[in-house]
C-alpha cells in the first residue's frame, strides 16, 4: 500500500518545514504547496499557523485556503490544523482590540489568555476524555505551546438531536483554561504543535496519518 498523501498548506506561514519533516518521519508522502488542486485531492491536509491571527487569515484567502478547507469538509477528507491553524477555523480572532472574521468551522471567539506569563511556551499536559481517537494510546502525555491567545469559552452546545458534538481537549496555564484540541469528524485540531512534541507529538501524527486511508 502507497504512503498516504499529504499537503502542507504553503500560505506564507513561518516554520512548516517542521510539520514536513514531522509527517515524513511517521509514513505520510508530504507536499508543502498552495496548490488548490493539490490541497483539495491528498488524502490528508495541514494547515500550520504561525503569528497574528489577522496575518495567518489573509494568506489562507490569498492562495483559496478556505475555499479548499470548505471543500475537503464538504466531502468528508480531512484537515488538521495547528497553533494559530487551529484558531482561524473558529468564528473571529480578536488581538488588540480588532476583531477579524474566521472560517466559522465552529462557534468561537480565540482571545487572549488571561495569565501569566504570555506567552504560554514550553511543555504541558492536557485533559483528553476518553474516547478521544487523536490522543488514543499516547496516554499522561506532554505537548509543546507557543501562544498568548486561545479559544476560552466553547460555545457549541455538548448535545445536539442530529450531530454528534465534538470532542474536546482542555488545558490550564496559570490558571486559565483554554480549548487544546477539537476533533470534529474529518477536522480535527490542536493548539500546540505535535511536529515540536517529541515522541508524544509523533504518536499523535502517526495516528492521524493512519487514518487518512
Amino acid at each position: 500500500m502507497s504512503a498516504p498523501q499529504v499537503v502542507v498548506l504553503d500560505y506564507g506561514s513561518g516554520n512548516v518545514r517542521s510539520a514536513v519533516r514531522a509527517l515524513e518521519r511517521v509514513g505520510a508522502q508530504v507536499t508543502l504547496t498552495a496548490d488548490y488542486a493539490a490541497a483539495s485531492d491528498c488524502d490528508g491536509l495541514l494547515v500550520p499557523g504561525v503569528g497574528a491571527f489577522a496575518a495567518c487569515m489573509a494568506g489562507l484567502r490569498a492562495v483559496r485556503g478556505h475555499e479548499v478547507i470548505d471543500r475537503r469538509l464538504a466531502g468528508g477528507r480531512p484537515v488538521l490544523g495547528v497553533c494559530v491553524g487551529m484558531q482561524v477555523l473558529f468564528e473571529t480572532g480578536v488581538e488588540h482590540g480588532v476583531a477579524t472574521p474566521g472560517l466559522g468551522e465552529w462557534p468561537g471567539v480565540v482571545e487572549q489568555l488571561q495569565a501569566p506569563p504570555l506567552p504560554h511556551m514550553g511543555w504541558n499536559t492536557v485533559q483528553a476524555p476518553p474516547g478521544s481517537q487523536l490522543f488514543a494510546g499516547i496516554g499522561d502525555a506532554r505537548f509543546y505551546f507557543v501562544h498568548s491567545y486561545g479559544v476560552r469559552t466553547w460555545l457549541m452546545p455538548d448535545e445536539h438531536p442530529i450531530f454528534h458534538p465534538p470532542t474536546l481537549t482542555w488545558c490550564e496555564h496559570g490558571g486559565d483554561r483554554f480549548v487544546a484540541a477539537v476533533e470534529n469528524g474529518p477536522l480535527v485540531a490542536t493548539q500546540f504543535h505535535p511536529e515540536k512534541s517529541g515522541d508524544a507529538g509523533a504518536e499523535l501524527l502517526r495516528g492521524w496519518v493512519g487514518r487518512l486511508r
